[in-house]
């Protein structure tokens, strides 16, 4: 058993390199699925600030719009606009702390060719304390053209002659986007950097809304037409919206490019047919404003999202590198993850491993617990065989012993009480009529004789009856006779074939059996009817004894000191049949036994069954 134990637990070099395998894979994936679990958790928090600052810009952007409405609001509702009330409202809404970004508010009157000398006139009287310059003041570019858009006014105050009288229809391009901003009232974004202010990665930009007189609403192109008055527009500095807006995103390291992919002017005044400008880049500097992005690179997280900048569509791409949405713990976690695998995978490789040796050392164990138990129930099957053998014998020489005690019995005592008797009756007919007395005396012993001999016949059949001479039916129905006759319970036979002949040892045994059974009835039963059966079946023999009594009790086979059922048992057993009791409480008992007596070849012993109360086979 020991040496079954130690193979069964035994760990060869398969199982370990298996093991080592198993648990190193188990690690690398836990690795794996952590780090790409990280990356995907900083890759969306990456994204939630992307989208946070595409919000704020959206902001900001309707924030520019908003003053740019309120002050057109503060033109249109007078009906005389000055320097100094536009001043007093500019310098009301403090530019530098509300709007960092905006450089200025320019306001552009519409002016026709024949009113452009007054216009000129009354302009260069209003600004002539403002602007100092050697050359009077005049439209830019110069030229005769049938109507002009002049920048006429702008806030902050500008003291160089170059920001005012700038005629902006000038440009057919400008022109035309100007026209249909007047004709549908709406506000007007280009999308193309303003040249005077703009430089390399320093793009400014302008928003402009058409004006009408006041106290007009019009609401049709003819009537916007007639109502135009003119174009007020502001100018910002993309990077400092945009920086101002990346000084809220925590990430270290974040590069913002701005691209507009609407139609527009570049820098060289060249249509750029929806091709994407570059606006803005947070890494480019002046000598390299559009550095190439990191398109590609594994280490870096980028995204785009697009931008409505009123009406022109706007993508800013979002780059950051991984590290700096990753914690100390992040960078940590999937190595104590991949350790925690390996070691988890291998304590659980050595729980399988050792119920799955215990499995096999139980198994062996059973196996070899099975061979020893199948040796000792054969073991035990032959002293069982053996023994019954043996009782087998002893009923042999017990009946045979029984047989010659019976005859001598019979033949000596019983003569003997024959002759004495005979003795006795002449000796009482002798003494009839001449001796009163001794007749007496002589018919005395005649009795005592006659008792003498019924009681060496009731021993010799107590033996042995010599009815079973004549055979087993005889011998039952004597039996039965007997029984009811000595109990007073009524008894029914019934035997269809007649005299069956029989081995005198088989006929025994069944004569017995009987005895026994009508003995149990006579002590347990409380019975009042009996019936017994005896049939020749297909070389079998079968005898049934049933009664009307109340039955067995639980456990009433198994009680100490009983051996009526066991002998019936044993005795059918040893013959290579079988026998069987049934019994209900308060519904009788019957004793079934068989046994092959014609015909048969030897059946082994079979071992016995018995149930427990309520209905008993054996």
């Amino acid at each position: 058993m020991q040496a079954v134990l130690r193979d069964a637990f035994s760990v060869n070099r398969f199982s370990f390199w298996t093991g080592a395998l198993v648990s190193t894979l188990v690690g690398s994936a836990l690795y794996v699925m952590t780090q790409r679990s990280i990356e995907t958790n900083a890759q969306e928090r990456f994204i939630n600030h992307a989208k946070y600052a595409q919000s704020v810009i959206n902001v900001r952007i309707k924030s520019y719009t908003d003053l740019l409405r309120a002050t057109g609001s503060l033109i249109h509702s007078t009906d005389i606009l000055s320097h100094r009330k536009l001043h007093e409202y500019v310098l009301g809404l403090d530019l530098a702390n509300n709007f960092p970004a905006v450089d200025s508010i320019n306001f552009a009157l519409y002016v026709t060719d024949d009113r452009r000398q007054p216009f000129l006139s009354d302009l260069r009287e209003e600004m002539g304390g403002h602007i100092h310059a050697a050359a009077p003041l005049d439209i830019v570019p110069p030229g005769q053209r049938d109507a002009y858009l002049i920048i006429s006014y702008i806030e902050p105050d500008q003291s160089g002659p170059g920001h005012y009288g700038i005629d902006l229809m000038a440009n057919r391009y400008f022109s035309k986007q100007l026209a249909e901003s007047r004709d549908n009232g709406t506000v007007y974004a280009s999308g193309t950097p303003i040249l005077a202010l703009s430089g390399p990665n320093d793009t400014h930009l302008g928003m402009r809304m058409p004006i009408y007189y006041f106290g007009t609403k019009p609401d049709t192109v003819a009537a916007r037409r007639a109502a135009y008055v003119g174009s007020l527009g502001i100018a910002f500095s993309v990077p400092k919206l945009l920086y101002g807006v990346m000084d809220e995103i925590p990430v270290k390291g974040l590069r913002m490019t701005l691209f507009d992919i609407g139609p527009g002017l570049d820098v060289h005044g060249h249509e750029t047919a929806g091709t994407p400008r570059t606006l803005f880049d947070s890494h480019g500097t002046s000598k390299n404003p559009m550095p190439p992005l990191a398109d590609g690179d594994t280490r870096m997280f980028s995204t785009t999202l697009p931008l409505d900048f009123n009406g022109r569509t706007w993508k800013t791409t979002y780059s950051a590198p991984k590290a700096a949405l990753y914690t100390e713990f992040d960078t940590y976690y999937p190595k104590l993850m991949m350790a925690f695998g390996f070691l988890g995978s291998i304590l659980l490789y050595a729980l399988v491993h050792t119920l799955t040796s215990s499995r096999r050392a139980a198994l062996a164990l059973a196996r070899e617990m099975t061979s020893e138990l199948r040796e000792s129930q054969t073991k035990l099957q032959l002293s069982h065989q053996k023994l019954r053998r043996l009782a087998d014998h002893a009923y042999q020489i017990k009946e045979l012993e029984r047989k010659r005690i019976a005859r001598e019995i019979h033949d000596d005592l019983g003569q003997s009480l024959l002759a004495l008797r005979i003795e006795a009756e002449l000796l009482a007919g002798r003494t009839k009529g001449t001796h009163s007395h001794l007749h007496k005396r002589a018919r005395a012993t005649l009795m005592q004789i006659d008792t003498t001999i019924k009681s060496v016949r009731q021993i010799i059949n107590d033996l042995r009856p010599t009815v079973l001479d004549l055979g087993l039916s005889a011998a039952v129905e004597w039996q039965v006779n007997q029984f009811q006759r000595r109990t007073g319970i009524q008894c029914d036979i019934q035997d269809d074939h007649g005299e069956i002949a029989l081995p005198d040892h088989c006929a025994t045994a069944f004569f017995r059996i009987l005895q026994e059974s009508l003995t149990n009835i006579v002590r347990h039963a409380n019975a009042t009817r009996v019936k017994v059966e005896l049939r020749l079946n297909g070389g079998w023999l079968s005898l049934t004894v049933r009664d009307n009594g109340c039955g067995l009790p639980p456990g009433g086979r198994n009680k100490y000191g009983s051996f009526g059922l066991v002998g019936i048992e044993e005795r059918i057993v040893i013959l290579g049949g079988t026998c069987a009791v049934f019994s209900e409480p308060d519904g009788g008992t019957t004793v079934m036994v068989s046994a092959p007596v014609i015909g048969s070849p030897d059946r082994p012993l079979p071992a016995p069954i018995e149930h427990g109360s309520g209905s008993s086979v054996i």
